[in-house]
């Protein structure tokens, strides 16, 4: 029996990292949603296993990165043998500037912590409850689900978010086109204890290949270390002959090719056991390691596949439902968190009517060629390896820890202004050390002073005073506008005498005191700087420019985004 569904501002469908990390950015953005998963429980694997740095920046402006820290593991650097000689030794060093390094967390962790984050807010999963199909119109979206009792539910919401995978159900109604194509390979992984001396360095990967005369990859095993003694994701390629009796079956469980055609991801068929894992560490690994405590074990599929745009109206898709890659790299779950951070927030402006539907159209133009240059980047990496790119290695390092993410010259980035090698609109805001205050006894990071503000935030720079008063009330006075805005101060290191920071501002406001914020925003004399919520800059401006800056930056943005847009 069908009964319609009590109307809410967002559908999410997925209840993956990214349809997570997305009724996470909603929430906290103080938007309605529902997320419903057609599977019964989590996946106890751990599939996508690397955390970005950009990625823990984006969860410390949630206040959800030290839960995340404290689960996780960090990765170091990866060590490759090559034909059993040590070739390489790859340190993953950043900028010291940089807060966070990269780490490794099972995704079925991962999870976990963004549920518990997310049911915070009043939201719980909806565990075995399916999209079935949905039909848009100008006003919103009618949905029609299948819950876990087998019951059927026609819901009402103003906006839908495809978070469901490659096979995604959302892609295929909206009939977004996913070209691209797969690897012949079919690999498989497992999650196990390797008791070895090969005497890695803590927190580093192991790579092992075995290549022809000509250079080509024969063999690989891929080794990144886990939460516990010992313990590692190992993925390689599938022999033709499986070691064990009980061997790999690399079919589905029914024997048949998916239905979409797609082939990626976990296999529904039998995975190996430890003979078939344990013969390809004894032919490739550097030393001799007995492997134990087999967690979980499966086959899996590369395809490499993007769609022709993230949604139409008032439909819109993210993460694997987008754009599936190699894994190389640990690309493909962080940009699905991206995704949903630079959709959560447009959406969250949207649904409280502070800007018109057509600011959703922004996130194509942003996050399209991101994606595509992701799927691209990775495929190169699995076929020529890492070392192949162009670059500088601090250049390589930067961009797998997606720290060079920006949207230059994107429908939301305003007029650029500043010396040459200055942070941009479109840019990442960096991070920087050093910020005091006359109470709190230990500088603060400028993370901790955006941490937990869901809206723009309008930062302020300069020595004078005076100055920075008068251009504080001018941001205001802007900030009564339709768009929510926060303002905050910061004050050179040289400004003023002694510890005390001015009352008259009228706003909250930090000293420079280590000098890191100008070292790394150039500010060229006094200036202004607008921060997005998913930590990227909008604006960039002279400090006497202030009004006019934050009248056309958002004034202008607010009415042309109220423009009607036609689903």
């Amino acid at each position: 029996m069908a009964h319609t569904g009590t109307t809410t501002d967002v559908l999410i469908v997925g209840a993956g990292p990214v349809g997570l990390s997305a009724a996470a950015e909603l929430r906290r953005q103080g938007v309605g949603c529902r997320i419903v998963d057609r599977l019964p429980a989590r996946l106890p694997y751990a599939k996508a296993v690397g955390i970005q740095p950009r990625t823990l920046e984006l969860w410390d402006r949630m206040g959800l990165a030290r839960a995340v820290l404290e689960a996780a593991v960090p990765i170091r650097g990866q060590l490759t043998y090559v034909n059993g000689t040590e070739a390489t030794r790859l340190a993953l060093e950043l900028p010291p500037e940089v807060p966070y390094g990269f780490a490794a967390l099972p995704q079925y962790e991962t999870e976990r912590l963004l549920e518990e984050y997310v049911t915070g807010f009043g939201t719980a999963v909806e565990r075995g409850t399916e999209l079935v199909s949905f039909t848009q119109d100008a006003d919103g979206v009618t949905a029609a689900l299948r819950t876990a009792s087998g019951a059927s539910e026609e819901l009402r919401v103003r906006y839908l978010v495809g978070c469901d995978g490659a096979h995604s159900v959302v892609r295929k109604t909206l009939g977004l086109s996913f070209g691209g194509g797969a690897f012949p390979e079919t690999y498989m992984l497992g999650d196990v204890v390797a008791e070895s001396d090969w005497e890695l360095p803590p927190g580093y990967a192991l790579r092992c290949e075995h290549r022809a005369a000509d250079g080509s990859p024969v063999d690989v095993l891929v080794c990144i270390p886990l939460p516990g003694a010992g313990r590692y994701r190992m993925s390689m390629k599938v022999p033709p002959e499986p070691a064990g009796a009980a061997g790999t079956d690399r079919r589905r469980a029914d024997g048949a090719a998916p239905p979409d055609g797609i082939v990626h991801g976990l296999d529904g068929g039998r995975g190996p056991g430890l003979p078939d894992l344990q013969a390809v560490v004894d032919r490739l690994a550097p030393r001799p390691a007995r492997l134990s405590d087999l967690r979980w074990s499966s086959v899996f599929r590369i395809s490499h596949r993007i769609v022709d745009r993230y949604g139409e109206g008032r439909v819109l898709v993210a993460g694997d439902a987008a754009h599936i890659h190699p894994p190389t790299g640990a690309q493909g779950m962080n940009t699905g968190v991206q995704d949903a951070a630079n959709l959560g927030w447009k959406l969250g402006l949207v649904v409280r009517g502070e800007a018109g539907p057509a600011l959703l159209g922004s996130y194509d133009a942003e996050r399209r060629p991101v994606g595509e240059e992701v799927v691209g980047r990775t495929v190169r990496h699995s076929t020529q390896g890492f070392g192949n790119d162009p670059g500088d290695r601090r250049s390589l390092l930067l961009r797998e820890a997606q720290l060079l993410v920006g949207y230059r010259g994107g429908p939301l980035s305003g007029v650029p202004y500043g010396p040459p090698g200055a942070p941009q609109p479109g840019d990442r805001a960096p991070d920087c050390a050093g910020l005091t205050t006359p109470v709190a006894a230990y500088p603060l990071r400028l993370l901790d002073v955006l941490r937990g503000r869901p809206g723009h935030v309008v930062l302020l720079y300069g020595s004078d005073a005076a100055e920075l008063g008068r251009a504080a009330a001018d941001a205001a006075r802007a900030a009564a506008g339709p768009l929510p805005l926060a303002v905050l101060v910061v004050l050179s290191r040289d400004a003023g005498a002694g510890d005390a920071l001015p009352a008259s501002l009228g706003v909250p406001a930090y000293r420079d005191a280590a000098g890191e914020f100008a070292r790394l925003y150039l500010p060229d004399g006094p200036t202004g700087l607008v921060v997005r919520p998913d930590g990227q800059l909008a604006a960039r401006f002279p400090l006497d420019g202030t009004a006019a800056a934050l009248s056309g930056c958002l004034g202008a943005l607010s009415v042309r985004l109220r423009d009607p847009v036609v689903p």
